[in-house]
C-alpha cells in the first residue's frame, strides 16, 4: 500500500462514491455550459463577448479542445446553451436551455432575477437526471462564457471572504492594465451591492446562467451518486457554492486540475482539496477535467488488475 500515491486515494474515493469494491466509470459524459455576461461589454476580458457564441459553434463542429479529447477518450460531449447572447442553430450535440440572452451587467443591477436563477438550476438538474437515467455514472463539468471569471471572482470573494483583488485573475489573458481595470470594475460592483451571505442570493446578484447551471448539475449528479470531475476556476467556484447548499456534495467531486488562473490555487487550498493535475492550463471547456478522467481510468485499472505480491509470487520485504 502507498506505492501508487494519489492513484490509490482516487480509487478509494470511487469505491466510496459507488459503494462497491469494484467501481466502474460507466458512459462518462461531459457537459459544457455556455452563457454570456453583461459585464463583459465593459472590458473585463481580453476577448469580445461574441466569442462565446463562436466557441459554441466550434464545440459543435468538433474543433475545440474538449471535442478532441471526447473523440480520443471516447466520452460523450453535450454543449448546453444556458444563456448565450445569440441565436444558436439547432444541433443534436447542443441542448437549448437558454434562460435569457446573457445576464444583466451586475455593475449596475442584479445579474439575474431570483426566478431566472431557480430556473437555471432546475434546467441543469433535469439535464443531469436524464444523463444518469441513460446509464452514465461519471460527469465532466466544463464551461464557456466570456467574462465568467469576473463573475466567479466576485462569487469567490463572497463565499470565502478573501480580499477581492486576491480573487481576480487574468482570465483569458488580460495584460496588467486590463487586470487593474477588471479589479476596479468588480470593486465598484461590490460597492454597489455587498455580496449577500446566502448562496442563492449571491448567485442571483453576481452569477451567470452557465454558472447557475453548473451549480444545479453538480447537485443533481451528487444526488445520483455520480463521479463529478470538476474543471478549472469557474467550475470550482460553482461547486463551492453548490456545496454550501449540500455539503455532502464535495465527496462526489474529483478536482481535475489547478489552472493558471491565480485565484484557483488559493480556492483549492481554502476548500482543502487536491487537484489531480497541475499543467498550467487556463483553457476552460472542461479540458482539464477531461484529462483527469484519463488518470481516473488508469487508477481503476491498476486497482482492479494489478497482481498483489502474493498473487505474483514476489517475496515480501525482509523483517
Amino acid at each position: 500500500l502507498g506505492s501508487l500515491g494519489r492513484l490509490e486515494a482516487l480509487a478509494a474515493q470511487l469505491c466510496a462514491i459507488q459503494g462497491t469494491v469494484s467501481p466502474r466509470l460507466s458512459a462518462p459524459h461531459a457537459l459544457v455550459f455556455a452563457g454570456d455576461h453583461g459585464i463583459a461589454r465593459r472590458g473585463v476580458s481580453a476577448y469580445p463577448p461574441e466569442v462565446t457564441a463562436q466557441m459554441v459553434a466550434n464545440f459543435v463542429r468538433g474543433g475545440a479542445a474538449i471535442s478532441v479529447l471526447a473523440r480520443r477518450e471516447g466520452f460523450s460531449l453535450t454543449v448546453v446553451d444556458a444563456g448565450v447572447d445569440a441565436h444558436i442553430a439547432p444541433d443534436p450535440r447542443l441542448i437549448d436551455a437558454k434562460v435569457r440572452r446573457g445576464t444583466r451587467d451586475f455593475g449596475f443591477e442584479s445579474a439575474m432575477t431570483p426566478a431566472e436563477c431557480r430556473e437555471a438550476l432546475a434546467r441543469a438538474e433535469r439535464i443531469v437526471d436524464g444523463i444518469a437515467a441513460r446509464g452514465s455514472n461519471t460527469l465532466v463539468l466544463g464551461e464557456m462564457g466570456i467574462g465568467n471569471t469576473a463573475s466567479a471572482s466576485v462569487l469567490m470573494h463572497g463565499l470565502t471572504g478573501l480580499a477581492l483583488p486576491d480573487c481576480v485573475g487574468r482570465g483569458t489573458g488580460l495584460d496588467d492594465r486590463g487586470l487593474a481595470r477588471k479589479v476596479e470594475l468588480l470593486s465598484a460592483a461590490c460597492a454597489r451591492c455587498a455580496p449577500p451571505g446566502e448562496p442563492l442570493d449571491l448567485l442571483t446578484e453576481f452569477g451567470g446562467y452557465e454558472i447557475a447551471m453548473l451549480v444545479g448539475a453538480a447537485r443533481a449528479a451528487a444526488r445520483a451518486r455520480m463521479v463529478v470531475l470538476v474543471d478549472g476556476f469557474t467550475v470550482t467556484v460553482a461547486v463551492l457554492l453548490a456545496s454550501r447548499m449540500a455539503p455532502e456534495l464535495l465527496g462526489y467531486c474529483v478536482f481535475g486540475h489547478c489552472s493558471a488562473e491565480r485565484a484557483h490555487r488559493a480556492l483549492l487550498q481554502i476548500m482543502q482539496v487536491q487537484p489531480v493535475l497541475d499543467l498550467d492550463m487556463r483553457l476552460g471547456e472542461g479540458s482539464g477535467a477531461a484529462l483527469a478522467l484519463c488518470v481516473l481510468r488508469a487508477a481503476l485499472a491498476l486497482y482492479s488488475d494489478m497482481a498483489t505480491f502474493e498473487q505474483a509470487g514476489v517475496s515480501e520485504r525482509s523483517a
